[in-house]
């Protein structure tokens, strides 16, 4: 239980130990034990300042101290760690969590972690694997349909900026840093309000977690994707896999939102899909510097301050379009899990040192827009995006544009200030060609928008490069109060792939979820 004292604003160089010590001035806890809990950058307004919130720990009925003060900005925080769940019955066969990405990794680690000896299934490859695989591909190799960006161990958050906020405010989003940073991430992401880890660290992180589920009794398959599930009378009987039939009576599917085979095979076995909302769009590039002087100004350049970022939106004829995954020092990165199919998403080092920023621009598209009678109408529309983009340049290189010619609706022919950071290429012509006219109509309309909010990001030499088509799923696994796939009693549908949340922090608590789930049915194995 502590006190908590927030908005104290101090300018970006004054030293932390003097935020401690005006929380304690503020409340007169004089004695307490002082510690930073959040710390964010503010630099709104021409003035740059860090903002602190600060936890005290007195001797004191903090509850009743917080109350007494009627100060709006001292809070009384009480312990909010999650009890476990302990279930009573028998598990005849012990738990399967299909897929490694974040809601699939914390669900097996939250399992192994108390005795239940997960079986997980991996269509990818580890780590190591993936990126022999990556590389391969964006050097002009072949496309391994199974190991890429979107599949094999960490998910696609693992070629990511390995950003870890949210907006979902559950208390299990501190378990899910505190994890991150007991297998090696920095130990500053549990103050900062924007943390993250950047793609180089958290695939250490990554392996660090699974060989303690694999230490604590559980087992991992990589290459072992999966086909199917054998549901008799509502419940679920088993999965089906390469290799064979596993029998089980609880599995949590977390199978990221690319995989589109995967959806199928589970339509086709009666798990029920619907439609849902998502976004298309493009990545844009800026230099690094460049945004670094619209929202530090004088201060650009200086060592206390991060690389700067941004997050922009516009609301417009019922659609939104915003700005997704800035990627602060960061590249452009090319994340197809299909043959014949462009698509880009962006990725940044921890240290985010690279010269240029980039973020995508996405536009909202509503299940009206694609309505085929199917729950995959999305699937198709991006799946047509992305073979539209290939066929506009007859190769694996992506369609890139100035924003200036852009606006003026003339191809580009090379870029200006800005160099593409696309690591198999760019072609210069049209980088929204393949979208819906209603999406590019909209990313036509905000981008001025968003240069009269951050100047310069409208600017004629930034690059536009295309499509930008996996930021959520197009689809959701309906499930019930219980977690429970509609229809199917044991079977729980799981993170981004599930329609269920929207990043990694998100991922993995509801992974977390999962794992409770079971956990509050079932008594662990060992038991």
């Amino acid at each position: 239980m502590s006190i908590l004292v927030s908005n104290i604003r101090l300018p970006f160089d004054e030293p932390e130990a003097l935020a401690l010590a005006q929380a304690r001035r503020l409340t007169g806890l004089d004695e307490a034990q002082a510690a930073v809990s959040r710390v964010s950058i503010d630099a709104r307004r021409g003035r740059i300042f860090r903002v602190y919130t600060v936890r005290l720990d007195a001797p004191v009925d903090e509850k009743a101290f917080a109350e007494k003060l009627q100060m709006p900005f001292v809070r009384y925080k009480p312990d909010e760690k999650a009890a476990v769940p302990r279930g009573k019955k028998r598990l005849r066969h012990r738990p399967v969590v299909v897929g490694l990405g974040p809601a699939g990794l914390f669900a097996a680690y939250t399992l192994s972690r108390h005795g239940y000896e997960p079986l997980v299934l991996e269509r990818g490859g580890d780590l190591d694997a993936r990126d022999r695989a990556v590389q391969a591909f964006w050097k002009g190799g072949a496309l391994d349909l199974d190991c890429n960006i979107q599949f094999g161990e960490g998910g696609a958050g693992a070629y990511s900026d390995g950003k870890l906020t949210t907006r979902i405010g559950d208390p299990l989003c501190d378990e899910v840093l505190k994890t991150l940073a007991a297998h090696g991430a920095p130990e500053d992401i549990v103050k900062k309000a924007k943390p993250h880890v950047g793609t180089d660290i958290l695939k250490d992180v990554v392996r660090s977690m699974r060989r303690e589920i694999v230490r604590n009794g559980g087992e991992v398959r990589f290459r072992t994707p999966l086909t199917g599930v054998d549901v008799q009378n509502g419940a679920l009987r088993a999965i089906r896999a390469a290799g064979g039939e596993v029998a089980c009576e609880r599995a949590v599917l977390a199978v990221g939102h690319s995989a589109r085979d995967t959806f199928v095979a589970l339509h086709q076995n009666g798990v029920y899909f619907e439609p849902k909302a998502f976004s298309v769009g493009v990545r844009i590039e800026h230099l690094q510097s460049e945004i670094d002087r619209a929202l530090y100004g004088k201060y650009a350049g200086h060592p206390l301050l991060p690389p700067a970022e941004y997050n922009l939106s516009r609301r417009a004829g019922g659609r939104a379009c915003y700005t997704f995954c800035m990627c602060p020092g960061g590249v452009v990165v090319a994340a197809q899990s299909e043959e014949h199919t462009v698509v880009t998403n962006g990725m940044s080092y921890h240290e985010r040192s690279g010269k240029n920023a980039n973020a995508a621009i996405a536009v909202s598209v509503d299940p009206k827009d694609y309505d085929d009678g199917t729950p995959f109408g999305g699937v198709s529309l991006q799946r047509q995006i992305e073979r539209a983009a290939f066929a506009q340049t007859g190769s694996y290189r992506a369609p890139c544009q100035r924003v200036g010619d852009f606006l003026a609706g003339k191809p580009s022919k090379a870029a200006g200030a800005v160099r593409p950071s696309y690591p198999i290429g760019v072609e210069y012509s049209a980088a929204t060609a393949s979208l819906p006219a209603f999406a590019q109509d909209m990313l036509r309309g905000s981008l001025p928008f968003f240069g009269g909010k951050l100047r310069g990001f409208d600017a004629p030499d930034a690059l536009l490069t295309g499509p930008e088509t996996r930021t959520s799923s197009p689809v959701r696994m309906t499930r019930g109060d219980d977690l429970f796939g509609r229809g199917c009693a044991g079977l729980i549908p799981c993170g981004e792939g599930a329609g269920y949340a929207g990043g990694i922090m998100s991922a993995a608590v509801d992974g977390i979820r999962a794992a409770h789930r079971i956990m509050e049915e079932f008594r662990p194995i060992m038991d």
